[in-house]
C-alpha cells in the first residue's frame, strides 16, 4: 500500500508542477523566437539600405529594396503601405512586417515636401494624402530603411503581458551612391 500513496503523492506533485514547467518552457521559446526576429529584421533592413544606395545603371527603387528585404525574411510577409514615411506607431498586422524607406529620423507625420527621402527614379506619392510626398534622393543624400514587425507570442501569460504582441523595429542609414 506504501508504493500506491508514493504513486499518487508523485502524481499530484508532477500536476501541480507541471503547469509551472511547461510555462517556463514556452516562455523561453518566445525569448527565443523574439531573439530570431529581431536579428533578422536588423540583418534585413541593413540590405534593404544597401539596395537602396547602390549606384548602378538603373537607380533603385521601392519595389527593389521590398525584394531585397523580402529575400531576408523568409516566411514573414513585408508590405510597403508608405514606403516613404511617415513612420507611424501603428501596429502592423500579425506576424507580418511594414517597410519605410525614409531620410533619418522621419518625423510621425506626413510631410508636403520632404527632403530626398526615397531611392531615385520614384516621384509618384499615394493618392489619398496619407504618405509623404515622394523626392528621389541624390547628391549622397542618407536614407534611412525601417521595418516594423508584429510578433505574436504562443505561451498565454506571456502574451497576456505583452498585450499579445510585441513590435520589433530595426533601422538602417546609409548614404546614397548616386
Amino acid at each position: 500500500m506504501g508504493s500506491n500513496r508514493q504513486r499518487s503523492q508523485a502524481l499530484i506533485e508532477f500536476a501541480l508542477v507541471s503547469p509551472v514547467l511547461l510555462i517556463l518552457l514556452f516562455g523561453i521559446i518566445d525569448i527565443g523566437r523574439a531573439i530570431f526576429y529581431y536579428d533578422t529584421i536588423n540583418h534585413a533592413a541593413r540590405e534593404g539600405a544597401r539596395v537602396a544606395v547602390r549606384a548602378s545603371n538603373q537607380l533603385p527603387s521601392n519595389a527593389d529594396v521590398l525584394s531585397a528585404v523580402n529575400s531576408q525574411m523568409l516566411g514573414v510577409p513585408v508590405t510597403a503601405p508608405c514606403p516613404q514615411g511617415p513612420v507611424t506607431a501603428a501596429t502592423p498586422p500579425n506576424n507580418t512586417a511594414w517597410l519605410y524607406i525614409t531620410e533619418p529620423n522621419p518625423p510621425a507625420t506626413v510631410e508636403t515636401t520632404p527632403p530626398p527621402n526615397a531611392p531615385g527614379g520614384e516621384y509618384s506619392s499615394n493618392a489619398n494624402g496619407s504618405c509623404s510626398a515622394v523626392n528621389p534622393a541624390g547628391g549622397n543624400a542618407q536614407l534611412q530603411v525601417t521595418i516594423r514587425f508584429n510578433l505574436v507570442l504562443v505561451t498565454p501569460i506571456v502574451a497576456q503581458a505583452t498585450a499579445n504582441h510585441i513590435v520589433i523595429s530595426a533601422a538602417a542609414v546609409f548614404r546614397t551612391e548616386y
